[in-house]
């Protein structure tokens, strides 16, 4: 969310703004290239002065994100990017801050880090790149992987339980939890522009392809020949409706569990009998997070927002009450302020 006290940008800026002279080295064809061509237009786009903005990133090909945003940037070290941007936010609320992060960095080495700035509700936006798989290093099974997936590292086929991110971001109290894909640029960058308009961590998990080493993981769910299937596109206060013209779907409740219903005509039942989402209810993100093919549709958009008070905002509280009780006291004043001796 954008601090009241930064100037108003002056300058009406383009995409090109935000691209840097830095050389991009993802492999031709990576997902990547279309995230970042959507923040470049989206930051663009939101009324603030490039200086206002940085991008921070841990390790891996998604982590290269700061040489190619012509923005303030910190590439930092393996999974630790939401601990540094949490710090970062804190001492400069005036800054829009970023973190950008994989399934691998963000989800293994850096899972603390990531549960942690959820649950102080930092005011960063952190967006996952999920490809299941780690790139970087040429092609081992990452947290996300799944069950049987064969790599280097997993010849015989992973036996780990992947994780699912937004079930991991929803159980530390994340605020705002959002997914979207790299092939849908319209639909991401309405996730991307929702998140920065977040008060709070907003959590946006982005489907991205690795066309080297885990090529088309998400296909059977985000390919356009099968989306209206699969994929439940979700919007606060509408009906929970996909499927195609020829054959459209529903969800709604039965008990205490969604079911996947039929609205073709002689079914009986319309849109009216499908549940209507509710982007602030937490009992029904809790379901949302769990839906997955070919069960169920895959939820996209906002599954789940809510207010609460931010990490920064209080701990920017705290030091203007610290100020006014020991008003113009420097930190030097406070190390010498007790009892002290030399040790000649």
């Amino acid at each position: 969310m954008p601090d009241p006290n930064i100037e108003e940008q002056t300058v009406q800026y383009v995409k090109k703004d935000f691209m840097s002279d830095q050389v991009i080295r993802w492999c031709p064809g990576c997902g990547d290239y279309s995230i970042l061509s959507q923040v470049q237009t989206t930051f663009s786009k939101l009324g603030l002065p490039k200086e206002s903005f940085a991008v921070v990133s841990g390790i891996g090909c998604s982590s290269r994100f700061p040489y190619y945003m012509d923005t303030y940037g910190f590439h930092s070290i393996h999974g630790r990017a939401p601990a540094i941007a949490s710090g970062l936010k804190a001492t400069r609320p005036d800054l829009s801050v970023w973190v950008v992060t994989g399934d691998g960095d963000g989800l293994s080495i850096g899972g603390n880090h990531i549960i942690h700035a959820l649950r102080r509700n930092v005011d960063i936006q952190i967006l996952l790149f999920n490809n299941r798989i780690y790139g970087l290093t040429k092609g081992q099974y990452s947290p996300t992987s799944e069950v049987g997936k064969r790599t280097k590292s997993s010849p015989l086929g992973s036996i780990d339980s992947p994780f699912q991110p937004l079930q991991i971001a929803l159980g530390a109290g994340g605020t705002f939890l959002a997914r979207s894909v790299d092939t849908f640029p319209k639909d991401l960058r309405a996730m991307l522009l929702a998140a920065h308009e977040h008060t709070g961590t907003a959590f946006v998990e982005i489907y991205q392809n690795c066309n080297i080493f885990n090529d088309g993981a998400f296909d059977k769910v985000v390919n356009r020949k099968v989306k209206d299937e699969t994929v439940l596109f979700l919007t606060h206060g509408e009906p929970m409706t996909f499927g195609s013209k020829d054959d459209p779907k529903g969800l709604r409740f039965v008990g205490t569990r969604l079911e996947v219903i039929s609205l073709a005509e002689g079914s009986g039942l319309t849109a009216e009998d499908c549940l209507v989402h509710d982007q602030h209810n937490k009992v029904l993100a809790g379901m949302l997070v769990q839906l997955d093919y070919p069960d169920f549709p895959v939820p996209m958009g906002v599954l789940y927002q809510e207010d609460r008070p931010t990490y920064d905002g209080a701990f920017q509280a705290q030091l203007r009450q610290a100020e006014e009780i020991r008003p113009g006291q420097t930190l030097a004043d406070i190390y010498s302020a007790t009892n002290t001796w030399t040790v000649e």
